[in-house]
């Protein structure tokens, strides 16, 4: 497969779009404590005569002369908070209010999974989408060209969720934030699209991942792009399983009557399906020659690979190492989430380059986290390695938003902290006082797995107050370990969390923490448990995060029902 470079055009637009705004993002982290007051009062000015604004005086903030008398106003007048504080205004806009968090409507909800069994609709408006999101691609695109030219020069793979999953009561749009990026890219990348928005309506899980896999196979892709890295993953195995059926299907233009695809999708991914003899026959060739064919043969030209690799996403990051070409950068996705873009990595490591004149940030240092009278930091008043929780208040409704996230500081981006995600806070799950650490869970299933010998390819552990004792469910790779040595395995684990958790340590001491319950675990139950949660709506297929520490009963029954017999 050549590579034949298509990527002029879209490299000289980008460097003049994403360039300047490369510059605007140096400028304002030069001085991040004034881009932080600009930026603080454009967002209370945009929203003051909204209900919220009005209900928080936010015009009486405004009055504030220096920028540590704004801050200070600000945290006296509104309050910091969740989703549910929020709420009772976002149904107020749902049912067609206006005027409510900010002026006029919202332009359509991103909706992710809530602290509660309802989920939560994020308001995005024109304004944020606009002059904040779409300024973040074009630099987030940008960067691409800066590390790789080339990266433009095939196709790209994008996984995503949909755009449009419904509607809100007065007609309004919603859907996934990571839709929303594939959608609003700037035209010259959307022509370059391998995976066409269409496949991620197919509803079925298998179907979806098939024909994912039998679109963009055919192609000379340059870019992939997964919010998860367990996609990568799943959609390696979906090729693997029906390999000589997708050649088949190259060979003769068709797409598998085997899967559930609804007639007015296969419709329209019609045109791109051809009878290509000769890419059928490659692909044979390639899989005659190394029998596991990987992207690395079938994606030989692929310059650029972005996805999550902070937090417990490491897991599955460890699963496809090796499988692409040498010459692929692999780079962080970044931190952002459904509420809000914080950021974007531009180099080779984790950390996030925050933007101060795009969002207003506070932080709650890690050992306040929790307390009444916690003091909240601005973005220039952090250390470089020490831990936050991140607050933020953006153009599109949220004000003093508590992220829930446990976020790290880097070296500054000129005088402006790095961020890199290290865990959600709820991933710190504590029976009876312990606060132990999903880190340090994995840390001890990867020592134990070392120790033993013994190799998972799935696990989760669980806080189960009932029984004063963490309940953790393993995968092992080889089906025929029995409960015993899973056992053994186990107590290995125990040991190990009580080495690194001092806390732990005493909690089991003295019995107030009883051992750890063992559970072991079918085959593929990650991805059983995945595409059960996608199929009953309480997830959706490119946003999926999973916790791999928990205290969430409704989970831990679901892979109850995984168990081995």
């Amino acid at each position: 497969m050549k590579l034949f470079d298509d990527s002029l055009v879209p490299n000289l637009l980008l460097r003049l779009a994403g360039g300047q705004q490369y510059r605007n993002l140096k400028r304002a982290c030069r001085n991040p404590r004034k881009a932080q007051e600009l930026t603080l009062r454009s967002i209370l000015s945009f929203a003051q005569d909204s209900v919220y604004g009005k209900e928080h005086n936010f015009a009486d903030i405004l009055q504030a002369q220096t920028a540590e008398d704004l801050f200070i106003r600000y945290q006296q007048q509104v309050p910091a908070q969740d989703y549910e504080a929020l709420r009772p205004y976002v149904e107020r806009h749902k049912k067609g209010e206006p005027n409510v968090l900010f002026p006029g409507k919202p332009r359509m909800y991103a909706t992710t999974s809530g602290t509660t069994s309802k989920p939560k609709w994020v308001p995005l408006t024109d304004k944020y989408l606009k002059n904040v999101y779409q300024k973040m691609t074009c630099l987030w695109l940008y960067n691409y060209i800066r590390h790789k030219p080339k990266t433009f020069s095939g196709k790209v793979v994008f996984v995503v969720s949909k755009v449009v999953e419904g509607y809100a009561e007065d007609g309004t749009v919603y859907g996934a934030v990571s839709g929303v990026l594939q959608k609003d890219a700037p035209e010259l990348i959307r022509e370059h699209y391998a995976s066409v928005p269409d496949i991620f309506s197919i509803p079925d899980y298998a179907a979806r991942y098939y024909t994912l896999m039998r679109i963009t196979i055919e192609q000379n892709v340059t870019l992939v792009i997964m919010p998860n890295p367990s996609s990568v993953v799943e959609m390696q195995n979906s090729l693997t399983e029906h390999y000589d059926q997708i050649c088949d299907d190259i060979e003769k233009g068709t797409l598998s009557a085997d899967f559930y695809i609804p007639q007015e999708i296969r419709l329209a991914l019609q045109p791109l399906l051809k009878p290509n003899l000769q890419r059928a026959n490659e692909l044979r060739a390639l899989k005659q020659q190394y029998g596991e064919v990987l992207p690395k043969h079938y994606w030989p030209n692929v310059q650029i690979l972005s996805t999550w690799k902070c937090g417990n996403t490491q897991i599955y990051v460890d699963k496809f190492t090796g499988w692409f070409p040498e010459q692929c950068f692999y780079q962080e996705l970044g931190y952002f989430a459904t509420e809000c873009r914080f950021g974007l990595v531009l180099d080779d490591t984790l950390n996030s380059v925050l933007f101060p004149h795009f969002h207003y940030y506070e932080f709650v240092e890690e050992s306040e986290i929790g307390k009444p009278n916690a003091s909240f930091l601005q973005l220039d008043e952090l250390v470089e390695g020490k831990r936050y929780c991140p607050y933020i208040t953006t153009f599109s409704g949220l004000y003093r938003y508590n992220m829930n996230d446990l976020v790290e500081t880097g070296p500054n981006f000129w005088n402006t902290p790095t961020i890199h995600m290290v865990q959600k806070v709820n991933g710190i799950v504590s029976i009876t006082g312990e606060k132990l650490y999903e880190g340090q869970y994995i840390q001890a299933v990867r020592e134990a797995e070392k120790s033993l010998h013994m190799k998972t390819k799935f696990f989760v552990g669980f806080a189960d107050l009932s029984a004063m004792a963490y309940q953790f469910y393993y995968e092992f790779i080889n089906q025929n370990t029995t409960q015993e040595a899973a056992e053994r395995f186990s107590k290995k684990v125990d040991e190990i969390l009580q080495r690194i958790n001092i806390e732990y340590k005493a909690k089991r001491e003295s019995f107030r923490l009883k051992e750890p319950r063992t559970h072991r675990l079918r085959k593929n139950s990650f991805a059983g448990f995945k595409k059960k949660s996608i199929a009953d709506g309480t997830a959706r297929d490119g946003q999926f995060k999973l916790n791999l520490l928990m205290q969430d009963q409704q989970r831990k029954e679901n892979f109850d029902s995984l168990e081995q017999c």
